[in-house]
């Protein structure tokens, strides 16, 4: 998930304070005007402009409200000697909104799901990175960036727990408006580990398209290289980010980035690192195909495209694919419906990866049944029959 990671609850109260403040700047502008008719006024949702007796104004729906539906409604109000009518039709009629901004209930309950799902994630990959360091003939290159892949997946659930900490302390806690050392650490924590995450899906796609091309041997100095883009890289663009709050921004907790440039200097890299990578995903999918062409190989069509459906379904969770649709939708696109899957789908990605590429590989399943092997000859002096591994033979 590609987002500034700020609560859709604080981006409404900071657009509405910003269209409080745009308001109160123009009546300022407009105080020696004459005061005939019906002054500028402020009602807490839009600014309304000067107007004369027995005119009517129309607004359009706030913007502020495309956070949770884009709509495109139109209030209006009638000036009279007495001063300014109701809105009407009311804004949670005109601007269907009554349906759409989340209840106190919402917010507990994404978060309880994303808890569950990066709480199964750290419990998954931390079994599966001590099976892959564990058995000594499962070391090797490809294990070695699948490993990279768990700790960031790992940290990046450790850093959402921490960043939790840090602006949901307690209910009397202001988190929109907090502005403490702690808080800031942990944004800039979780944005790192955010981008760490991306950089080594991409180092993946990268190593898994060498693979397949049979162009990359990879020596020592290719998994420094693969180290320092998917550890290095981010730490940079990370240094910049920071210095740009510190110098331009420094408010509130840094989570809040609406309309600012510097924030490109962390969704840049990711947004890049994701387009990259469907492409790269693409290829892969051209590359199997290729491989499972029924001209090359001698078998039926059903196990063919099985085959195929496999290492694709396989491929998406590792590359994270999927980011490639919720990224580009709009922001006001149904957000109830995309916090919970961005939040849900995000959260439960380390477990998928542990699930598909360790508990199901069956280099690991081979290993961890000679393991059993040895172990029942050692306690029980029997090899049951029929019990010899089988060769590796999962190519990813």
């Amino acid at each position: 998930m590609v987002s500034a990671g700020l609560h859709p609850e604080c981006e409404f109260i900071y657009q509405l304070e910003q269209e409080e403040r745009r308001c109160f700047r123009e009546m300022e502008e407009q105080r020696n005007m004459s005061d005939a008719g019906c002054v500028s006024m402020w009602d807490a949702v839009l600014c309304w402009p000067p107007a004369a007796v027995g005119e009517t104004v129309y607004m359009p729906c706030p913007a502020v409200f495309s956070i949770f539906r884009n709509t495109s409604g139109v209030v209006s109000r009638n000036c009279t000697g007495r001063g300014w009518t109701r809105p009407f039709p009311a804004y949670h009629v005109a601007c269907s909104v009554e349906e759409d901004i989340p209840e106190d209930m919402y917010f507990p309950t994404v978060k309880l799901i994303y808890s569950i799902g990066y709480g199964a994630s750290l419990v998954s990959l931390a079994v599966a990175m001590a099976i892959l360091l564990l058995f000594r003939r499962l070391r090797c290159a490809r294990n070695y960036i699948h490993i990279q892949l768990f700790i960031t997946f790992i940290l990046k659930a450790v850093a959402v727990f921490i960043k939790d900490a840090a602006l949901f302390t307690s209910e009397d806690t202001n988190h929109c408006t907090l502005s403490t050392a702690a808080c800031k650490a942990s944004v800039v924590f979780c944005h790192y580990c955010v981008m760490c995450n991306f950089f080594w899906l991409l180092v993946e796609a990268v190593y898994l398209n060498s693979l397949l091309l049979r162009v990359l041997p990879c020596s020592r100095r290719c998994l420094w290289a693969f180290s320092l883009l998917g550890w290095g890289v981010p730490i940079v663009f990370t240094l910049l980010w920071i210095g740009s709050r510190l110098l331009f921004e420094d408010t509130e907790c840094w989570d809040i980035n609406d309309n600012s440039p510097y924030w490109w200097i962390i969704k840049g890299p990711i947004v890049v690192s994701i387009a990259v990578n469907f492409l790269l995903f693409m290829n892969i999918i051209r590359i199997l195909v290729q491989k499972l062409n029924p001209r090359l190989i001698q078998f039926n069509n059903s196990s063919q495209y099985r085959r195929l459906a496999k290492s694709t379904l396989l491929l998406i969770p590792l590359f994270g694919s999927h980011y490639i649709v919720f990224n580009f939708l709009p922001d006001y696109f149904n957000m109830s419906l995309r916090l919970c899957i961005e939040l849900g789908l995000g959260s439960f990605q380390g477990l998928m990866v542990a699930v598909l590429y360790c508990f199901l590989n069956h280099e690991v399943q081979n290993e961890v049944h000679r393991c059993w092997l040895r172990w029942l000859e050692s306690s029980y002096g029997v090899v049951p029959a029929g019990a010899k591994g089988s060769q590796m033979d999962t190519p990813f």
